[in-house]
């Protein structure tokens, strides 16, 4: 004799707020796509333009010229730290904490960005948890 199958379950987590966005003044002005609404979102995309040029400008300053440095003084080569070639330390070690440091930096004032666009064109986001 076989059993009946056990009975199924539904898993559910906790509600998950929706994001309450109330259009009002500028805002549908971008909806409507009219000459103003162009000029907010033209505003918005410069200064997130801005922002990752800015990012991949502080990565190339640091992390990019890191093999042109190490070229233009051979002496580097033989540095340690500890046990570690310094190229390996810097290379292999301290670059990605920096790449988290930018990544973070990046998220947060993308962020601020989208904030302050919302307040600008009258959009009402939800607040952060």
């Amino acid at each position: 004799m076989s059993q009946p199958p056990p009975p199924r379950v539904r898993v559910t987590g906790p509600p998950r707020r929706r994001a309450h966005v109330v259009r009002t003044g500028r805002a549908s002005e971008i909806d409507a796509e009219t000459e103003l609404g162009e000029v907010f979102m033209r505003s918005l995309l410069r200064e997130q333009l801005l922002l990752a040029l800015r990012v991949l400008l502080a990565l190339g300053l640091t992390v990019g010229v890191l093999p042109l440095v190490f070229h233009l003084f051979p002496g580097l080569d033989d540095a340690r730290i500890g046990q570690m070639p310094l190229a390996w330390a810097l290379l292999g070690v301290l670059t990605y904490p920096w790449l988290v440091v930018l990544g973070w930096w990046y998220v947060r004032r993308s962020e601020s960005n989208e904030r302050d666009f919302a307040d600008l064109v009258g959009t009402v986001l939800p607040d952060e948890d």
